[in-house]
């Protein structure tokens, strides 16, 4: 349901016609198929073809990966089929809300933008609402990029989602460093740093293409606290399309678009719920 209400926001607002790319297990092609339907203009790739596309990844590690870290290393991987020099990465639970075009990604000297910022706004808010878990988990993360990529300088974010990614760069981290220590995307992700900081320092690391710094593309409601929290403050779709080109409710908070049968019972469905209400009535204190 969630890449149908993406493919329609596409259809309509693509107005250069930029190629648009999905990849899915091989085992769950006929199912995209069924779902989405007719009348979209895409292309498919499997998983499976990203993943041999780098004749270096060891089967073992690939299989052992869990499945929400395999998904970025897949989608991070892409460039490696050719189909692009520089691709947006976005996921299904996204939708535009207005107009775009390739100079949205490109700069007019030829090269992509970078979303590059220091994440201040989002960090305020939660450091306003006492969300102490989720700075916790935010600077931890930085705090093991620190280690790998050592510079001086703030703590800068390349996220959120859609991630805007050049070959270069990424062809740059497996010359540069990867490479050299027999290591590829898929031994090194899982230490808890997200394919997005790989790419993001390695670009400082190495300047593989110049940077035009660029916010956010889309409004991202990580959770539904902060959701709550700005549509109490006003905020709507309408006004997000003035500095955003689409936004994203998080697949994980925004359950009713999951697709078949839910999963889980109906006691811990009506315990999300709960919750979620919960987290709404904390907006207005």
């Amino acid at each position: 349901m969630r890449l149908r209400r993406l493919l329609e926001s596409i259809q309509t607002f693509n107005k250069d016609g930029i190629p648009v790319f999905i990849s899915t297990p091989a085992d769950d092609f006929e199912l995209l198929a069924s779902v989405i339907g007719t009348g979209f203009d895409y292309q498919w790739v499997s998983d499976e073809e990203i993943i041999k596309s780098n004749n270096m990844a060891c089967a073992e590690v690939v299989a052992t990966t869990q499945p929400y870290v395999a998904q970025g290393i897949i989608k991070a991987e892409f460039w490696r089929l050719g189909h692009a020099e520089n691709y947006l990465c976005i996921d299904s639970d996204s939708r535009f809300l207005r107009d775009f075009y390739r100079s949205d990604f490109i700069h007019p000297s030829g090269t992509p933008y970078t979303v590059f910022h220091e994440n201040k706004e989002l960090l305020q808010v939660a450091k306003n609402r006492g969300k102490h878990r989720f700075l916790s988990d935010y600077f931890e993360e930085l705090n093991a990029v620190r280690k790998i990529f050592p510079r001086n300088g703030p703590n800068y974010s390349f996220m959120p989602s859609p991630f805007l990614w050049s070959r270069k760069v990424w062809q740059s981290l497996e010359t540069e460093m990867l490479a050299n220590r027999g290591q590829t995307l898929w031994d090194v992700v899982a230490r808890g740093v997200g394919e997005y900081h790989w790419y993001g320092e390695a670009l400082l690391a190495w300047k593989a293409i110049p940077i035009h710094p660029i916010e956010p593309y889309f409004r991202v409601y990580h959770h539904d606290w902060q959701y709550y929290f700005l549509k109490r403050m006003g905020e709507n779709e309408q006004l997000v399309a003035d500095n955003f080109m689409g936004v994203i409710y998080q697949s994980n908070w925004e359950s009713e678009m999951d697709y078949g049968t839910p999963q889980k019972s109906w006691p811990s469905r009506l315990l999300r719920r709960l919750k979620r209400l919960v987290r709404m009535l904390e907006s207005y204190f």
